[in-house]
């Protein structure tokens, strides 16, 4: 059977891991966690990165610097995981869902201003399989409305749009690194904090409502609970894992990239005979080879691909039900305007396994089989 995934593993993460546990720091903050956080805010150029024990819980974290309250509102597409939604629905706010473009299945910007009302607290655009958003449209919206901008950047480490990280454009961006992203540390996440007046309440929130970051530093004798707050920190462990891998970030990005256009190279055939569809990389968007997905005619065809697939030994999933159609969903939160392409592409999306250190000879054979499944 040929995986949908495999955790990325480099060889380095249990020496690392020992490491950490011959140091006696195992806990949140450590060695390895300083040595993860300065990584990225190297190569995202962000004023602070604060690892956490997912991205559900870095979104939450902004939600809370965001000040969202009961009775805002958030504005995100309705094709998105559902922590995308819950971190502000915990807060009381009420998930305002915006149709999707076909071509990425990001958030339709052109629908974003017309969704806002006066309760309209926050935008949190999801790039989806670490495609970007059109990011200057949202900053413009946002700006003009006085609007914060929390991006669900969970796929979109080492991705960019027109030049720039994800993650880094809104007042706060959120990155995963659960077992199914390109780094991952079994389960993890980052907060991205581009402004600096943010990080003292971040760091607060995040060590449980105390100045306990400030007494480490030697900047206070004693720590005090001065908030609210909850404990968001991941064991140095973990960071250990996940370290391993952001040596090796160049190695394990070209890894992906070589079996996303072998996909490509293999499967634009059966796009051009009008049999299925290809991801988009509008210009300006320089993706991370997140994932590889195919779109077929409806559900009906998708259905039996999968099924013909796995009958091949190969293991392809479909992705997200659309927020809007759950019953959470339907209790927390709106649909604004005419879902005419949200349930109707995700009900054709099927992704094709991607992981580091798939062979060229498997994608070769998985590509065989989606042919052969089309008679091609």
């Amino acid at each position: 059977m040929i995986n949908f995934n495999v955790p990325p593993f480099t060889g380095k993460e249990v020496e690392y891991m020992k490491e950490a546990i011959e140091n006696q720091k195992i806990c949140g903050d450590g060695p390895f966690t300083k040595k993860c956080s300065e990584w990225i805010e190297r190569q995202t150029g962000t004023e602070k990165c604060l690892l956490t024990t997912s991205c559900t819980h870095a979104t939450e974290l902004a939600a809370l610097l965001a000040d969202i309250r009961e009775g805002d509102e958030v504005i995100l597409p309705s094709y998105t995981f559902v922590s995308t939604a819950d971190a502000f629905v915990l807060r009381g706010a009420k998930a305002v869902f915006v149709d999707i473009r076909p071509d990425t299945m990001n958030i339709d910007e052109t629908l974003i201003e017309e969704a806002i009302t006066e309760r309209t607290k926050a935008i949190a655009p999801v790039h989806y399989a670490g495609v970007g958003c059109e990011m200057d449209v949202i900053m413009d919206i946002a700006g003009r409305h006085g609007l914060t901008v929390v991006e669900d950047a969970a796929q979109g480490i080492m991705a960019s749009y027109k030049g720039k990280p994800l993650g880094t454009f809104g007042e706060f961006g959120c990155f995963s690194f659960h077992e199914t992203k390109n780094f991952s540390m079994g389960e993890g996440g980052a907060l991205l904090i581009r402004d600096k007046k943010y990080i003292e309440k971040a760091e607060i929130f995040r060590e449980k409502g105390t100045d306990r970051s400030r007494y480490y530093r030697g900047q206070v004798d004693k720590y005090r609970w001065q908030d609210y707050g909850s404990s968001y920190l991941p064991s140095d462990l973990n960071a250990a894992y996940l370290y391993a891998q952001l040596e090796l970030a160049d190695k394990i990005f070209e890894d992906r990239m070589n079996s996303w256009e072998h996909y490509k190279r293999e499967l634009t055939p059966l796009q051009e005979k009008g049999k299925i569809e290809l991801p988009v990389i509008p210009e300006g968007c320089t993706h991370n080879a997140h994932m590889f997905y195919i779109k077929a005619k409806d559900l009906e065809e998708r259905t039996a691909l999968l099924s013909f697939l796995k009958e091949k030994g190969i293991l392809a999933v479909f992705h997200y039900i659309p927020l809007h159609s759950a019953p959470a969903g339907l209790k927390f939160g709106r649909f604004f305007g005419e879902d005419v392409y949200t349930t109707k592409e995700s009900e054709r999306l099927a992704r094709l396994p991607m992981y580091y250190g798939l062979e060229a000879e498997q994608v070769d054979y998985i590509c065989e089989q989606v042919k052969a499944f089309y008679g091609d």
